[in-house]
């Protein structure tokens, strides 16, 4: 069902997505061939890069020069290997909400000899006219040589799936060792997949909804002087001044006071005195519920910049004695 949907040959079913990317980076190259990926890559490609013996080249995030810049190093040393180049980057990054510029980098393949694995975790089920992900958005599906996807976002499970030519998944089910030395994935939680995959496929409903609730929620934060950066997906990022006390303290209020949760990231994810609060509305949200939030953020917001959630200085005790 996942093939047809995502138009690829075959599909292997992971047990996580964390350690099945890592594995499955780790079984497509050998110590001759190189790999280039995005600089903002997670943290679980990033470690699957690590168990790479060979050459990585990181470019620039969604800088389309440097990932030529940095395939032509790798095409020069594939050519002395003997060995072949892996391009990874993402769908949709989940720190910022942007898309990956898959249409450029697929374009290269004109000029330079590489494959190319995505990480569409963020994409898969509600992105493109289908929900088939970031790479129908962006109409290259035919250039993606591997689609790695997760079943923690928009299906609301765990698990994950990689989906791409039969001869390459055949490899796969022999050599990656996350799911070759663990349990597989439990079959419940297979026929539920089964199940979501058929309301994704028949309820685009719900695809529309999400897409109403996210085009409100930005809109409104934009109209009420938010930053939320370069966004084009429901991930919403919104950028703020503070250290981390101070988030912390925000972050609390608008749960316990305000019932919304948001995630934050603070240093040393980002550099100090930078805050980003991410929302991540769902088909599921009301029209009364954005605007709770929206109401929510803009009453932080102020206490933020009154200083209100400042950390509250301890006096030295030997200076007070």
């Amino acid at each position: 069902m996942i093939s047809e949907f995502v138009s690829r040959e075959d599909t292997m079913l992971l047990n996580f997505g964390y350690q099945g990317i890592m594995s499955c980076i780790d079984a497509l190259v050998n110590r001759r061939d190189a790999i280039v990926y995005d600089a903002e890559a997670h943290a679980c490609r990033v470690d699957g890069v690590r168990l790479h013996m060979g050459n990585r080249y990181a470019f620039k995030h969604n800088d389309i020069e440097d990932c030529e810049k940095q395939l032509q190093r790798a095409t020069e040393l594939a050519a002395k290997n003997g060995g072949g180049i892996l391009l990874i980057t993402e769908g949709v990054f989940g720190m910022d909400g942007e898309q990956g510029i898959l249409k450029e980098i697929c374009a290269l393949k004109k000029k330079y000899e590489f494959r190319i694995l995505i990480d569409d975790a963020h994409g898969f089920g509600y992105m493109g006219p289908t929900g088939a992900g970031a790479d129908e958005a962006q109409g290259c599906q035919q250039d993606i040589d591997l689609y790695f996807s997760t079943f923690v976002k928009s299906m609301g499970s765990i698990g994950a799936f990689i989906s791409g030519p039969k001869n390459v998944l055949k490899y796969l089910r022999y050599n990656v060792r996350s799911q070759i030395f663990a349990k597989s994935l439990p079959l419940m939680i297979v026929e539920g997949m089964l199940k979501r995959m058929e309301m994704v496929k028949a309820m685009p409903e719900l695809r529309e909804k999400l897409w109403h609730n996210v085009n409100r929620l930005q809109s409104g934060l934009k109209e009420r002087g938010f930053d939320i950066g370069h966004t084009n997906s429901p991930v919403t990022p919104i950028y703020m001044k503070g250290d981390v006390p101070e988030a912390t303290q925000m972050v609390m209020d608008l749960r316990e006071n305000y019932h919304i949760f948001c995630s934050i990231v603070v240093y040393p994810v980002i550099p100090k005195g930078d805050i980003i609060y991410r929302l991540i509305p769902t088909a599921a949200h009301s029209d009364a519920d954005i605007d709770e939030t929206l109401t929510a953020f803009e009453a932080t917001k102020k206490k933020l910049d009154a200083g209100a959630y400042k950390a509250v200085e301890i006096p030295d005790m030997a200076e007070v004695s």
